[in-house]
């Protein structure tokens, strides 16, 4: 941190903007702005210039399920989309405590009635799929929409559905999307299973089992716009669409492009773009465009208060294993978080770090609910460069209003990991409070 000090009696009258005293925050946080989540909603919305789902999977990337749902709604998206049931049917709760509407079985997926599309229901025999209280059942009884891959899944969903509808006549058939591998090799219907699956829908469908709403897949390289893949993804979908159109069915809602898609493929737009880590403000590859170049916004910063900053003599090992040895007499911070809230190991001695105006970085091994930080060298009489109560911030948005400008992205946190945006938000924690602002929200300290 450059050695900028000051004298611990004036430490607190003179704690930068962003900075907090002790007492002040008395735990670490994941701030959550929702503006920016509107905000990078109509980003990517414009550019799709089609109907868009809030992929909300894995509680909203590690943002917070509830609210970034709503958020998203009001934002414009008619569909929300998670892998999990048990999220799926949670997120349901929630939608029907806010009074969000269910939609009729007239009616299209729109903000106010959202259609819930859940790709990872488990797969049954179908007697047990047909029981009551069934985990399939609870998926109609949510008016779920469902993804299926094989003939299996369908039978179990069937099953479901034709036990549901005899103890309820009026009751509508399961809504499913019927998955293509396209060349993801991960879910889906692959070319040589597509007819039976496809003409196994048909007569479901024709029974009232069933409903077959959408065709859908995943692409595996969006972003790489030059590779080709794209277009060899898109060709098999076509194809695949021939399968299920000349089986009988008609899918109203076709869709294969999550954030990579809807941004750099605009023919895999189709009817539906699912819009996933772009809402949160992270590029789907930084190489191709970086989320500031895409005019998104990050929405989560994490911060936490230093618990305690002393004064170590030069040549002393700092935490685990003595990975890293002070270079001179240092001043070091401790800050409350570690690998059981979701900070990856590989983050040691490389974490980027803003207190008080300054960047530094996580000095030693990463511990499992603490690391330490370097504040620069303890040179002269001078006082300690900051307090226990100051606010560490290790990723954010650097440009939003009252921000720290040190503050680094989880994008810069990923790339000092070797790894990706998506896993920095995702693995955190949830013993780490998620504090919402903007939309509405109120950001206490």
């Amino acid at each position: 941190m450059g050695g900028v000090t000051r004298s611990a009696s004036t430490a607190a009258s003179s704690r930068p903007a962003g900075s907090a005293g002790p007492g002040s925050a008395t735990t670490s946080r994941a701030v959550i702005d929702l503006d920016a989540l509107a905000h990078n909603a109509r980003v990517l919305a414009d550019a799709a210039g089609v109907p868009w789902m809030a992929v909300v999977k894995a509680d909203a990337y590690g943002h917070g399920l509830g609210p970034v749902a709503r958020t998203c709604l009001r934002a414009g998206a008619s569909w929300l989309g998670v892998a999990q049931l048990a999220e799926a049917l949670h997120l349901r709760e929630m939608l029907d405590a806010a009074g969000v509407a269910r939609p009729s079985p007239d009616d299209g997926p729109a903000p106010e009635h959202p259609r819930l599309l859940c790709w990872l229901a488990p797969v049954l025999a179908p007697e047990r799929a047909a029981a009551p209280g069934s985990p399939l059942r609870r998926a109609l009884n949510a008016d779920l929409d469902l993804s299926v891959s094989t003939t299996d899944q369908l039978a179990a969903l069937a099953a479901a559905s034709a036990a549901r509808r005899a103890e309820d006549p009026g009751a509508a058939g399961a809504r499913i999307h019927l998955k293509v591998d396209t060349g993801m090799s991960r879910a889906g219907a692959v070319e040589a299973d597509l007819p039976a699956l496809a003409v196994a829908a048909r007569a479901a469908q024709e029974v009232g089992d069933v409903e077959v709403i959408g065709l859908w897949s995943h692409l595996s390289r969006a972003d790489e716009p030059d590779s080709g893949s794209t277009e060899e993804h898109l060709a098999r979908f076509r194809a695949a669409e021939t399968v299920v159109r000349n089986a009988g069915l008609t899918p109203r809602v076709r869709h294969l492009a999550a954030t990579g898609g809807l941004l750099w493929h605009p023919a895999s737009r189709l009817d539906l773009v699912r819009a996933g880590i772009g809402l949160y403000g992270l590029s789907p590859d930084p190489a191709v465009a970086t989320a500031a170049e895409l005019g998104l916004r990050p929405v989560m910063r994490l911060e936490a208060p230093l618990t305690q900053v002393k004064r170590v003599p030069a040549g002393r090992a700092v935490s685990y294993g003595g990975t890293w040895m002070t270079p001179t007499d240092r001043w070091l911070g401790l800050i409350p978080l570690g690998y059981a809230d979701g900070l990856p190991r590989a983050a040691a001695s490389a974490g980027p770090v803003a207190v008080g105006g300054r960047r530094t970085h996580v000095v030693g091994k990463v511990c499992m609910d603490q690391v330490v930080i370097d504040l620069g060298p303890a040179d002269g009489s001078d006082g300690a460069p900051a307090a226990a109560g100051d606010i560490a911030v290790l990723w954010g948005d650097p440009t939003a209003p009252g921000a720290d400008p040190a503050t680094a992205t989880a994008q810069e946190w990923a790339e000092v990991c070797g790894t990706i945006g998506y896993e920095i938000v995702t693995r955190l924690g949830a013993r780490v409070p998620r504090v919402c602002l903007g939309a509405g929200h109120e950001e206490e300290r």
